[in-house]
This record gives structure tokens, sequence and C-alpha cells, in this order.
């Protein structure tokens, strides 16, 4: 008896997905770029973990560290891009964030593969861990290029965007209007 008071005006919400993927922050093409990025980061990580001794342990451990780091970070911040959960955050700069995050691991990424692969000892298992932080360092920066493709620089989305308080996209203007109690 409840399923015919309820089956005709019960309908799923087909907003109530689990992944918002393609959303106007993440494309699908950025999406798969970034889990190539979680992929590449976890295994340079994982190998680099396994090698059992080192002859500069400083170049190793700074490998671990961005590796580690942008593993998690990446994880984070694509499932808060690719969940509804970006929504509720309260933060309008998705854009800003996820460009300045990726400038900012591709240099220390690269700069750590670098450093890795000219201290090591050689060893199969160092040279893999390299190869998968240069092949990260490389999704970072294809992420980079299609995020330019797609979005431009954020700065300018970001300088342009209308203050939603004032209705101005004149920082200077909204201020005023602010201050003014307008």
């Amino acid at each position: 008896m409840a399923d015919t008071v309820y089956a005709p005006t019960t309908a799923p919400n087909p907003k109530d997905k689990c992944f918002l993927v393609p959303t106007d922050i993440l494309d699908l093409k950025r999406f798969c770029v970034k889990l190539l990025e979680v992929l590449f980061s976890v295994v340079a990580f994982l190998q680099e973990e396994f090698v059992s001794s080192c002859v500069a342990c400083n170049a190793l451990y700074f490998f671990e560290f961005v590796s580690c780091t942008a593993f998690l970070f990446t994880v984070l911040l694509l499932g808060l891009l690719s969940t509804p959960v970006h929504r509720r955050v309260g933060m309008n700069c998705w854009s800003m964030l996820d460009f300045m995050y990726t400038v900012i691991i591709f240099v220390f990424f690269f700069l750590a593969s670098i450093i890795f692969s000219a201290s090591n000892s050689g060893s199969a298992l160092e040279r893999s861990a390299v190869a998968f932080g240069f092949l990260a360092s490389l999704s970072f920066l294809l992420d980079l290029v299609l995020f330019y493709r797609t979005h431009g620089l954020p700065f300018k989305y970001a300088q342009n965007q209308e203050n939603p308080a004032t209705g101005s996209n004149n920082p200077a203007e909204a201020e005023k209007l602010n201050e003014n109690g307008a």
C-alpha cells in the first residue's frame, strides 16, 4: 500500500550523486590527469619507502616528503573538487587554490626528482622511484596546461568576479560602498 502512495511522486534526484565530474571547476580530462597525479605520486612514494640504504639521505627524505605530500593533498583536493563537498565549504576561489597548489607541487616534485636522481646509489628501486617522480611532475605540468587552456590564469578570473555583497567587480569601489554602509 505504501508503494502506491509514494511511487508516483518519489523520483531520484540526479544532483544527488557522489561524484560531480564534470563541473565548472574540474572537467573530465583534468579529473583523469589528477587521478594520474595520485597514482604516480603514491607509486613514487611507495618505491622510495622500500629503499633500504641511501648515499645522500637528505635527498631521499626530501623526495619522500614531496611525494607523500603530493599524494595526500592531491587526494584531498580531488575529493573536494569532484564531490559536492566543495559547495559546502564556503570558498569561492577553488580555481585559484587548484592552480597555485598544482604549480607549487609541480616545482617541488620536479626539484625533488632532479635532486634524488643526482644523488642516489643507482639501485633499480631508486631509479624507478625517480622515474615515477618525473612522471608525476609531468602529470602536474599537464594539469597546469589543461587548466590554462580551459580557464586561463585564475588571477584574472578572481579580479573579474563580481562582489555579491555590493554588485561591483571593482575592489576599491566595493570597499568604499562597504565603508559608507551601502
